[in-house]
């Protein structure tokens, strides 16, 4: 519908042209053109010639562009477009061949174009060109030798330093009187460079592809406006992929805040984001600016964006499976991307200046084998997913197609298979169709994986309640009155599931022991530590209720569990308040609000050969003592301040109870597990309770 709508706006201004004596060759040889307030494609005919013009060594100006120059002996170039051709970036049909297709096949350099036109106005009228909607690779216009526009970053003696992808524009002529008051006698000519970047992009590649209009400043600003319309409904569907896939990028990051440990979220999202920058990259970005040139844009697209993605699939699928081995794989894929980084590079035409074309052409079969590897990787990581999992990886192939087919869409192109269409004036790629399709899979898969994901973290949840429900059995009641003593313990953790621990056994109606400690970590691995440890202090007990020997017993159960450690104390309290503490790297207590001065020592499961450091102390009628965990003085408020064992001197100088040190630290900022036991001898032994 829009090229229908396209021709004919341009059949309308043909015909409107045609009424107003547009194009009527002179006698002079130049063409007489007659402007209302409409607008006339300058089809020719245009006088051609490549090589570059001499430069005037007056005014420092190209002795071709000049108004007078005679160009008689060039040869003749007609812009009009011809049936059955088409532009094959975005089928317009007024597309031309360029001078590779007429004559000057192989030939790259600069060229001119010239057209001698008599322009018929209103007095006032403004005139303008054009730009050339396609072109390569840059140019610069002049009007009766005056430098009017270009198309790239030209230096000061003309040379092109940068160039850049044409894009909708125009260019006001300044107005230069003839015979009549009212015309304008105008030489336009074109100055065109064909480079490797043109040279290689088209077959039919070199100079002018549309013929530029001409016409009154209105009527030119209304066919820009076309052509940015026109633009703008090309390059839609890339735009679509574009958001489709920074959505989708957004979505795959966010998944990882439901499951962290599954990484393959980030590759997913990374992969995908590759494919955008290379996108925008391709299409917005030089729509709109020129921060790219035509050299950055191949180095980033071919030689960075499209490895890079090609390549993080295979490590998508690879995290995908939880796979670990064959173990070279990821350091495969690795050298391969880099590698097809180097070919891609180096096979392009930005190193056309270095390496002769056949020399290019072995980096170019470098990167179709490279790319046949990272297929075969690719292969591989699916198979031994499919091997692992079972019917259910087969799920993936929907999503694992067309990245794999993709890695040869430029191949297909080559060999003149169609990888491109236009219905409605819209530009869609093969690549594009087989992204919606990756699209598609992409969601299907990820919504799997999550629902997966969140049913086993609902039953870790439940796992986590059990295994807090069990520490709850196995700890003390808060409150505890024995002959002689009266005993209070509170417990924080500072996750569902903690690392401290304490027991109190009764051993005789004489004395009992008490045992409190700190496992290494925090949460559900640390919760299970806990349980092992309470069992073992249960049996050590049986045997040898001795503190040290306790805390012997206990060393032996952690040695030869990995990382297993813990800090522990064990107290026995007699009723005549004589005490024996054996200490393994807890922290010291406090009696009567002053910490007992005891050896440091190291935490059990470090070394076969435990020595733990004792001390015999007694307990006076009224006497108490409390033993804290590490997380009293860990705690630490918004500003990262620390509780520090000052403030807990300080706290435990003013005889709180143990739920009052602990809400006190808690309430600082929990950092770690909390444990607070209090023991006071009464002044008069209390009755056992019934």
């Amino acid at each position: 519908m829009a090229r229908t709508i396209r021709s004919l706006l341009v059949g309308l201004s043909l015909v409107v042209t045609a009424s107003l004596n547009a194009q009527v060759p002179s006698q002079s040889g130049a063409v007489d053109i007659t402007l209302g307030q409409a607008s006339a494609p300058l089809y020719g005919p245009w006088k051609f010639t490549i090589g570059d013009s001499p430069v005037d060594p007056k005014t420092g100006k190209p002795l071709w562009a000049e108004r007078d120059f005679d160009d008689s002996k060039w040869e003749t170039v007609d812009l009009t477009p011809q049936p059955g051709e088409s532009d094959p970036t975005n089928g317009d049909s007024r597309y031309v061949s360029g001078w590779t297709a007429r004559g000057h096949a192989g030939y790259m350099g600069w060229a001119w174009y010239r057209l001698r036109i008599t322009v018929a106005k209103k007095p006032g009228d403004r005139i303008a060109i054009s730009a050339p909607l396609q072109v390569e690779d840059g140019y610069q216009v002049f009007a009766n030798g005056t430098l009017v526009g270009s198309l790239g970053k030209f230096g000061s003696k003309g040379e092109l330093l940068d160039t850049y992808f044409p894009v909708p524009g125009s260019y006001v002529l300044p107005v230069f009187p003839g015979k009549e008051k009212s015309d304008a006698e105008l030489t336009i000519a074109f100055r065109v460079w064909l480079g490797p970047a043109g040279f290689y992009s088209l077959p039919e590649s070199g100079g002018l592809h549309y013929a530029p209009v001409l016409g009154a400043g209105n009527a030119i600003e209304a066919q820009l406006h076309m052509d940015w319309d026109e633009s703008l409904l090309m390059e839609s569907a890339s735009a679509i992929d574009i958001f489709i896939f920074l959505i989708l990028a957004i979505l795959a990051a966010s998944l990882i805040l439901f499951d962290r440990s599954d990484q393959v979220y980030l590759w997913i999202a990374g992969t995908l984001l590759m494919l955008v920058f290379n996108d925008a990259i391709s299409t917005i970005i030089p729509l709109f600016t020129d921060w790219i040139d035509q050299n950055a844009f191949i180095l980033l697209t071919t030689a960075v964006f499209t490895p890079l993605y090609f390549s993080g699939w295979v490590m998508v699928w690879w995290k995908w499976f939880h796979l670990q081995s064959p173990a070279w794989v990821p350091a495969s894929v690795a050298a391969v991307t880099v590698a097809l980084m180097a070919c891609n590079a180096l096979g392009s035409y930005v190193f056309a200046t270095v390496f002769s074309h056949p020399v290019r052409e072995v980096f170019t079969a470098g990167s179709f084998v490279l790319r046949v590897l990272i297929l075969g990787l690719m292969c591989l990581v699916v198979t031994l997913g499919i091997r692992m999992d079972g019917i259910r990886a087969w799920l993936v192939l929907p999503a694992v197609l067309p990245s794999a087919i993709n890695l040869f869409s430029d191949d297909l192109f080559a060999l003149g298979l169609p990888i491109l269409w236009h219905p409605f004036g819209v530009t869609i790629f093969f690549s594009t169709l087989a992204n919606l399709l990756l699209v598609a899979a992409l969601v299907i898969l990820m919504l799997r994986r999550s629902l997966q994901s969140l049913k086993r973290q609902r039953q870790m949840a439940v796992d986590v309640k059990e295994a807090q429900e069990v520490q709850q059995i196995i700890l003390p009641e808060q409150h505890i009155v024995l002959p002689g003593l009266k005993i209070e313990s509170e417990y924080r953790p500072a996750r569902e599931v903690g690392g401290d621990f304490f027991q109190v056994i009764p051993l005789t109606d004489d004395n009992l022991l008490i045992v409190a400690g700190d496992v290494a970590g925090k949460g559900l691995k640390a919760g299970m530590l806990v349980a092992l440890l309470v069992g073992a202090i249960r049996t050590a007990v049986e045997t040898d209720p001795d503190p040290a020997s306790v805390l012997g017993a206990l060393n032996r159960r952690l040695l030869g569990r990995g990382d297993a450690r813990a800090t522990c104390l064990a107290l026995r309290i007699e009723r005549d308040g004589a005490v024996t503490l054996a200490n393994a790297g807890h922290l010291p207590p406090y009696i009567n609000g002053e910490p007992i001065e005891i050896e440091g020592s190291l935490p059990l499961g470090l070394l076969e050969k435990f020595d733990c450091t004792v001390l015999k102390f007694r307990m006076s009628p009224s006497d108490r003592l409390l033993v804290l965990s590490d997380g009293v003085a860990e705690a630490t408020n918004d500003e990262g301040t620390l509780f520090g064992f000052d403030r807990v001197l300080e706290l435990v100088r003013t005889q709180p109870s143990a739920e009052q040190i602990a809400e006190t630290a808690q309430a600082f900022g929990q950092e770690d597990d909390i444990s607070v036991i209090s023991v006071t001898r009464m002044s008069v032994a209390e009755p056992m309770p019934a």
